[in-house]
């Protein structure tokens, strides 16, 4: 009879083979071809999937993103709604120095139907308006503080019936009706044009709302994370980012 033993090495290295290929991604070192997960604001869940389709993408309040990376969440890319939290992030050693890959505006939206009437933010300041915010620590949060603190109407937060944990349960608290009027990107009221209806603020309130990008220290996949990072920063990357309503990440110069 044959010894058997050959046929059975070659079965369990063809095993051990198949088992490398499967566990690619630890086995052997990543490359910029493997898939990268990206933690990202809210306000992009629309245009970061049109950028790089392949990508694994986590979409949330930019500050509860920041705090899962500092637990160790397993994150590759930071993508925040300011540049704030990835400065701290980085001042902590646990990103990159983040740069800048885009910019937005805060607005006022009041549903399509407005029964409260309310034509500018200055008619925020009636007693009875519903008005729901996100909360101070959510990058929108701090924009929407700030506007009303530059335009002196700090006082109409005694109208906010709710504070949300990212920008997208605003928009839809507005949108179903729930609140008379609340503050976000003007990305966001893009996304369901009929159900909303935005309104400018003043010049002199409109924040500098500013996205920062970095590479989490902690990513076993660095090379595919600066690559996605290239990618949104590239003519593409950037034509995607226009097509959804964000604003050129170098500020325009004004003119004289």
């Amino acid at each position: 009879m044959r010894d058997a033993r050959p046929k059975l090495g070659i079965v369990a290295l063809g095993i051990c083979l198949a088992a490398v290929t499967v566990g690619a991604g630890t086995a052997t070192p990543r490359s910029s071809k493997a898939t990268v997960t990206v933690y990202a604001a809210a306000s992009l869940t629309d245009a970061f999937p049109r950028i790089a389709p392949s990508a694994r993408f986590s979409f949330a309040g930019s500050n509860t993103l920041a705090a899962q990376i500092r637990q160790g969440a397993p994150a590759d890319v930071f993508a925040s709604a300011n540049m704030a939290l990835p400065q701290q992030l980085n001042s902590s050693k646990l990103c990159s120095k983040p740069r800048v890959f885009t910019r937005n505006a805060l607005v006022l939206i009041v549903p399509s139907s407005n029964p409260a009437k309310i034509h500018s933010v200055y008619d925020l300041k009636r007693s009875g308006i519903k008005l729901v915010i996100a909360a101070a620590g959510v990058p929108v949060g701090s924009y929407t503080l700030q506007v009303l603190r530059t335009t002196n109407l700090s006082s109409v937060l005694s109208n906010v019936v709710s504070r949300e944990t990212d920008v997208r349960e605003v928009l839809a608290k507005v949108a179903l009706g729930e609140a008379d009027a609340g503050f976000v990107y003007s990305t966001d009221a893009k996304t369901v044009p009929k159900k909303v209806h935005a309104l400018r603020l003043p010049a002199r309130g409109q924040p500098d709302v500013q996205y920062g990008i970095c590479v989490v220290s902690a990513s076993k996949n660095k090379a595919a994370a600066n690559a996605f990072i290239e990618k949104v920063l590239g003519k593409a990357g950037q034509r995607i980012l226009l097509k959804y309503g964000f604003l050129p990440r170098v500020k325009p110069k004004p003119r004289r």
